[in-house]
């Protein structure tokens, strides 16, 4: 640091997204030639937070390497993550304590547990509009604690134009921009409302414009997010105030954007909101379904989704010409074995081709966690990944292999084998839309040769027939919409390889367990009765046979995994391998005698 003591060199790292994620995009942007799905709102907001004069570099490990010659330029190191890339989150921290560079932290993961972050120097929780001046000011005092805790919610007018320039835009493959935060519902299983408030706060469409005419001035030109957890939480400001001037910049600038948000399944109610986004240039709206289960909706508090029926629900929303991404949840207490085919039949019918369906998770903070804790259910800390993984960390009221079993059926039809029933949907979702005034494109040079490089990788896939019926009917019969034809193509091709991936993983890990459970009955009848043991050598040593069978098979079965999805499957491996020997430890003699040496440690 500089004789002030104040750090001169400020690094703001973003960890990176596991590929193996629904959100990370990962498959699908490698044919449009970009490196990631959007950009880190939060560390560019908190860049613009700090004082002029400093050297600011802002490094996305989702497609930068974090080296030597980085850490070493900086006086310190500030980190924001999602629970979800905590691991990504621990190695820089723990790199930056090897160089003695102190290390900032904030975001989700922060914020949620704090207990977590062993090597930060600093936690700022909360919304860093209200933690971060007061952390600087400390700072400079030298009086700087190492947690802030969050304070009251701050004014979004407080919250500066993000440091876009500090981005590569070239490498995204959207932008982000954000005019509310809070929600005013209480799902039991979100923990928006727990960070955010129940009293949605929104920026004036001024302050939106700004952020809209920097971005223009950097040279982007695409989708935008709205990455507002629910975009419509003050309804009347959306439509008094932001709709129409997002319209009237937008008609002047040649609609350069197309925004895409989150919001709750009531914008369906609003004939005046539907047609106010679209002017505005919304094409795409994820909606939280969760669930067509009444039962369910009313057990986790999701109340508003119980006024409406939500087939007729996303049918209004679709024809008023907004694609609905939906986000669906299995694992609740009262789901019983037909919910897994009852979401199958919604989301086909409904024709909604990005659904998002994950087991249910509990996350601390939330009503659910307390309400799971206080039952004794609580079994580990959560992944942050909400689809596309089989564990739970709780214990479910319905038994762990049939929902697992049922989650993988949803899946495997979803976006499994040759993608049939996802092209169906898109299908089903262009027909609509054809008759709408959707916000699509017109085809640019860039898209042209996405378009084509789409068509040699994915005609030559598994499920390549399937996608070429897909494109030729969808270029005969909605010529107008080929750009979104090309994207959920290209989209359908990320769906069906991290599906695949996971359903290996989930089949290696399932066959280890089961050979874990069948070999501690079996050997446990030796345990307790020595006299069986005695005279059962041959019986144990058989079962050992069988579990090196077993294992090797695992082995095998893993390395047809792709190398993106492998790593927390050997971690599994490994641990069931040693656990799988130890079972055998109190035969060790037995077994000797029959010319087997008995290592307790994984090879």
């Amino acid at each position: 640091m500089p004789g002030n003591g104040m750090p001169q060199h400020i690094l703001l790292v973003y960890p990176a997204i596991p590929p193996d994620t629904y959100w990370s995009f990962k498959y699908a942007l490698r044919i449009i030639r970009r490196r990631s799905a959007m950009p880190p709102l939060g560390l560019a907001t908190a860049a613009a937070l700090l004082p002029g004069g400093l050297d600011l570099r802002l490094m996305d490990l989702n497609f930068e390497t974090l080296d030597d010659a980085d850490l070493d330029w900086a006086d310190m190191v500030f980190v924001s993550a999602m629970r979800i890339q905590k691991a990504g989150a621990a190695e820089i921290i723990a790199a930056a304590n090897r160089r003695g560079i102190p290390v900032a932290v904030g975001g989700p993961w922060a914020t949620a547990t704090p207990e977590e972050l062993t090597g930060a120097d600093y936690i700022l929780q909360g919304e860093v509009e209200s933690s971060f001046s007061r952390f600087w000011t400390d700072l400079a005092c030298g009086r700087a604690r190492r947690v802030y805790p969050s304070p009251s919610p701050p004014p979004l007018e407080r919250s500066p134009v993000p440091r876009f320039d500090l981005l590569d835009l070239r490498a995204y493959a959207s932008m982000a921009i954000q005019y509310s935060r809070g929600c005013p519902f209480r799902c039991e299983f979100c923990d928006i409302w727990v960070h955010y408030g129940n009293r949605p706060r929104v920026k004036t469409s001024r302050r939106v414009l700004e952020e809209l005419e920097v971005l223009y001035r950097l040279g982007w030109r695409g989708p935008v997010f709205v990455v507002d957890d629910n975009f419509i939480g003050n309804r009347r400001q959306v439509k008094a105030d932001l709709l129409p001037a997002l319209s009237a910049w937008q008609a002047r600038r040649g609609y350069p954007f197309r925004f895409f948000t989150e919001a709750s399944i009531d914008l369906a109610d609003d004939g005046q909101l539907l047609s106010g986004m679209r002017r505005a240039g919304f094409n795409e709206v994820f909606i939280g379904i969760e669930t067509p289960s009444t039962r369910a909706l009313s057990e986790t508090g999701k109340h508003h989704n119980l006024k409406t029926d939500p087939a007729k629900a996303v049918a209004t929303i679709q024809q008023a010409g907004l694609e609905v991404m939906g986000g669906f949840i299995v694992g609740f207490d009262s789901d019983g074995a037909d919910i897994f085919a009852r979401q199958i039949r919604f989301i086909q019918k409904a024709g909604i081709p990005q659904a998002m369906v994950g087991l249910l998770t509990a996350l601390p903070g939330t009503r659910l966690f307390a309400r799971l804790q206080a039952e004794g259910r609580i079994l580990n800390a959560a992944s942050g990944n909400n689809t596309h993984s089989f564990e739970t960390n709780f214990s479910p009221r319905m038994a762990g292999d049939q929902l697992r079993r049922g989650y993988r059926r949803v899946l495997s039809t979803l976006y499994g084998g040759n993608l049939a029933n996802y092209f169906v949907r898109c299908n089903r979702l262009l027909d609509v839309l054809a008759q709408t005034r959707f916000m699509g494109r017109s085809l640019r040079l860039e898209d042209c040769r996405t378009a084509l490089r789409a068509i040699v990788r994915q005609t030559l896939s598994p499920y390549g027939w399937q996608y070429l019926r897909y494109l030729a009917r969808n270029v005969r019969r909605h010529p107008r919409l080929l750009a979104q034809t090309v994207k959920y193509g290209v989209v359908g091709h990320h769906f069906h390889i991290i599906t695949r991936e996971m359903l290996k993983y989930e089949r290696a890990t399932s066959h280890l367990n089961r050979v874990y459970d069948q070999l501690r009955v079996m050997l446990k009848a030796f345990e307790h009765h020595p006299e069986l043991a005695a005279n059962g050598v041959e019986p144990i040593a058989a079962a050992w046979r069988w579990s090196m069978a077993a294992i090797a098979e695992a082995q095998a079965r893993i390395e047809k995994i792709h190398v993106d999805f492998r790593a927390d499957v050997v971690y599994h491996y490994e641990t069931m391998t040693r656990r799988i020997r130890c079972l055998f430890a109190p035969f060790a003699s037995e077994l000797n005698r029959h010319g087997i040496d008995l290592p307790l440690q994984s090879t």
